[in-house]
């Protein structure tokens, strides 16, 4: 079985036209598992409240432009 694997996440009647086996052959998530390390999660952007980093912790680390 050759399945689209991209087209059945993003073609919902794609994705209806499967079969169960063939559905059973799609992962759960798109990207798969995702798993970062503490000192990649220091480079995310966002989700800190509008503040950077350097504003937070009063210094640059890494020599991140501030």
């Amino acid at each position: 079985m050759n399945i689209d694997i991209i087209r059945a996440w993003k073609d919902a009647e794609y994705r209806e036209s499967l079969s169960s086996e063939e559905l059973a052959m799609i992962p759960e998530k798109p990207v798969g598992e995702v798993e970062l390390s503490d000192e990649e999660l220091l480079t995310v952007a966002g989700g800190n409240g509008g503040f950077s980093l350097c504003q937070v912790l009063s210094v640059c680390i890494n020599s991140v432009i501030c």
